[in-house]
């Protein structure tokens, strides 16, 4: 699986709460595929960056994809969906903590 489709797949199956979201978030991506360092990286920043409300959002937003349906989407459709969220916010941090954390090998 293309690093950026892992992300954009990693980052739609994301749920948690409150202290518990990193933790949650950990796992969620854990199970996407991403390693444990990278993945706790990503988890750190996601939960430093964004609010509660951004992280229930962004939950929500895991709930209606399917991994399968996301493996076999193009890069441009991943995006669009992923940007559907509606805040630029929510896109730009799981972006940059993603792709932050694979770069330094978290």
């Amino acid at each position: 699986m293309k690093p950026v489709l892992t992300l954009f797949t990693a980052a739609a199956l994301l749920a948690g709460c409150a202290a518990s979201y990193e933790s949650r978030i950990e796992r969620s991506l854990t199970s996407a595929g991403i390693s444990r360092p990278v993945a706790g990286c990503m988890a750190d920043q996601m939960v430093d960056r964004l609010s509660t409300a951004q992280l229930k959002r962004l939950a929500r937003f895991a709930k209606g994809v399917d991994r399968r349906d996301v493996d076999r989407m193009s890069l441009r459709e991943i995006q669009k969906r992923f940007q559907a969220i509606g805040d630029p916010e929510i896109v730009e941090v799981v972006t940059r903590a993603g792709l932050g954390c694979a770069l330094m090998g978290a």
